[in-house]
């Protein structure tokens, strides 16, 4: 009896010992990530932030796209943001300083770096954005593939990465939702421009972008 209650004992301690490895892992920064890899589209599936409006903003999002376009310069890179609204496609574009782990974006409403994180998801990128403005500084976590919804266990492994960061439960995007281009495909209407206006000058957060 004695001898069971020991090994029951030790396996305990092992897995309290254990869970802050796991983690240890799942938030450590890719050391050096090849810029080629990130090139080209990849969809939003699930994203979670540290700030409560901005978690309602991503909600009305019917879908958003990224892409990344690899520079002459190799520290450097091109980054467009298209977001769903219904019919509506909103497009940002920003550029990115490469430093080592760590991308810069040159936004001018606040101060955004961009790491990734571990992920054993094939076609996925975990990115991690530390957002500083003069009235917060917040933490958004998401996860992007080349398809529109990861397996079970890949999903499983992104929440644990959002418990491990203390991030709420994530906003997972509908995959059955359209995907916008990366051009516009023709100029927007009046009302169409008034609407992009409205939302981008109501939500100010990098989600918006």
């Amino acid at each position: 009896m004695f001898a069971v209650c020991a090994v029951a004992a030790m396996c305990l301690m092992s897995v309290g010992h254990s869970a802050p490895m796991v983690c240890e892992q799942l938030v450590q920064p890719l050391d050096q990530p090849d810029p080629h890899h990130f090139e080209g589209k990849w969809a939003l599936v699930a994203g979670s932030l540290n700030n409560v409006p901005a978690m309602e903003a991503l909600r009305l999002r019917d879908s958003v796209t990224m892409y990344f376009t690899n520079s002459s310069n190799p520290s450097s890179l091109s980054y467009t943001q298209v977001n769903r609204f219904g019919d509506l496609c909103q497009h940002r574009r920003y550029n990115i300083s490469v430093q080592e782990s760590s991308f810069s974006f040159d936004a001018q409403r606040f101060e955004l770096t961009e790491s990734f994180l571990h992920t054993s998801c094939p076609d996925c990128l975990v990115m991690r954005w530390n957002v500083k403005s003069t009235r917060r500084s917040s933490m958004y976590l998401y996860l992007l593939s080349r398809r529109r919804e990861v397996e079970q266990r890949e999903m499983e492994e992104f929440r644990h990465q959002l418990r491990c960061y203390r991030l709420p439960a994530p906003v997972v995007m509908d995959p059955t939702r359209e995907l916008c281009p990366e051009q516009p495909e023709s100029r927007p209407t009046a009302a169409a421009q008034t609407e992009e206006t409205t939302v981008g000058q109501s939500d100010m957060r990098p989600i918006c972008m």
